[in-house]
């Protein structure tokens, strides 16, 4: 997944989970964060961040905030929509006789419907962006739509579904992803029931580019 045009910028302050001031070569400039999680450990002042302009102008902002380097000099993705748009083009890329994406299921939406023969799948994609001494974490707010997905891939498991819980890793050198359980022990109750109720759980390992997010090695 690449993105068209990418600018390098200085992050400034985060007023609220949509917007950050960033400095762009001297000038300042309101961009639109593409990720409504806290991201408190990344957007740091004075941290180097990387924004893409979509180039729609009825926008109210020219940039979307896209990337940014950690203190320990690793890049992340913090994009909240690159997860979904990589796993499609991965999952394109392998042998499945049918992917559709946001696939309704029950009461939930699940990010990906495949078949291959006669066996049916489900899949659901949550980024990781939040990463502790080479361990990834989620989620990084707590997200009571998470655990309902988790719950609706355990009753597909015994309806003869294969269920999926796949996380994009949004930075290189972490392979796994834990549940955050000291800001989500709901959801961390809910991946183990899952786990133990045939959940196949799926790390998808990425290499970050300030312009692109790709897919570099699976863990399971």
């Amino acid at each position: 997944m690449k993105y068209d045009n990418i600018t390098k910028a200085i992050f400034i302050s985060r007023p609220n989970r949509f917007i950050a001031e960033v400095d762009i070569e001297g000038h300042k400039e309101t961009v639109h964060v593409k990720n409504t999680g806290r991201c408190k450990e990344l957007l740091i002042p004075g941290c180097e961040v990387y924004l893409t302009a979509p180039g729609n102008p009825e926008r109210k902002t020219k940039y979307d905030l896209v990337a940014v380097r950690k203190s320990n000099g690793i890049l992340f993705n913090i994009d909240s929509q690159a997860p979904n748009k990589v796993v499609k083009e991965w999952l394109l890329e392998r042998d499945f006789d049918k992917v559709i994406p946001e696939y309704t299921y029950g009461e939930s939406r699940i990010d990906f419907y495949m078949e291959r023969g006669d066996e049916r799948y489900l899949m659901e994609v949550k980024g990781c962006t939040l990463e502790v001494d080479g361990m990834g974490y989620f989620p990084d707010a707590p997200t009571k739509r998470g655990v309902k997905h988790l719950r609706e891939l355990q009753k597909a498991v015994n309806e003869g579904y294969k269920a999926v819980l796949a996380f994009v890793i949004q930075m290189d050198g972490v392979s796994e992803v834990i549940p955050n359980k000291k800001t989500d022990p709901e959801f961390e109750e809910a991946f183990e029931a899952a786990k133990s109720g045939g959940v196949e759980i799926l790390f998808l390992r990425c290499h970050v580019d300030p312009d692109s997010l790709i897919i570099s090695d699976t863990v399971s």
